[in-house]
């Protein structure tokens, strides 16, 4: 299911914008995943159409495998992370009249939290899987869409740093012998997302100035 896909892009911006608690950051990250996906597959496309654009063509194709699913997924996670969340309200509403109740709802709670962490979780490492197809598309592509592979770029960093906000944010609301792998792969994907961001924007830098 893929509800936000399914939207104008007014219906989408209607809905981010209500006073609604979802969609939120994580809807908003995943559906940047799949923008910049989307104008990844443009510039791969611009490349293998043209001989011109040959050198590229390794590039694009191995860029291709990647982002072309994307424009599927992005939206996909886009409804699962709302979901997710929907899913911890529902654990809070729970009833903890005694003490059983009590210790059911906490445990719904911390479970329905650690799922709402892994889905940007997931958002997180598919951008960084775009983020990493983009510097030789940048570099050997079709360099009159350099500029786009940028766009591409940094819609991909936003929805990488984006969805580990909310993987943080849940994290931090659970004991922490909960989500331990969740928060060293966390840490990993951060800094993996700062080196490419940088390797992406100077890339594309120096072939406009080329």
């Amino acid at each position: 299911m893929s509800i936000y896909g399914d939207m104008t892009l007014d219906e989408y911006r209607d809905a981010l914008s209500s006073s609604e608690p979802t969609p939120g950051g994580g809807t908003a990250a995943a559906v940047a995943l799949s923008q910049g996906a989307a104008l990844a597959v443009m510039v791969c496309n611009l490349t293998l159409k043209s001989e011109k654009w040959k050198d590229g063509w390794g590039a694009a194709n191995e860029c291709l495998n990647v982002s072309n699913p994307l424009l599927e997924r992005g939206h996909e996670l886009a409804h699962e992370d709302a979901h997710s969340f929907d899913g911890v309200m529902d654990a809070f509403r729970m009833p903890k009249s005694n003490d059983e109740e009590i210790e059911l709802r906490r445990a719904a709670i911390h479970s329905g939290t650690l799922e709402a962490a892994n889905v940007p979780l997931q958002t997180a490492k598919l951008a960084l899987d775009l983020l990493a197809s983009l510097p030789a598309l940048a570099q050997t592509g079709n360099s009159n869409a350099v500029t786009d592979v940028g766009v591409a770029g940094l819609l991909a960093s936003a929805a990488c740093k984006g969805a580990l906000f909310n993987v943080e944010i849940n994290l931090n609301s659970i004991p922490t012998d909960m989500g331990i792998e969740q928060r060293e792969e966390m840490d990993e994907i951060r800094e993996m997302c700062q080196k490419l961001s940088r390797s992406v924007m100077q890339t594309v830098n120096e072939k406009m100035r080329s």
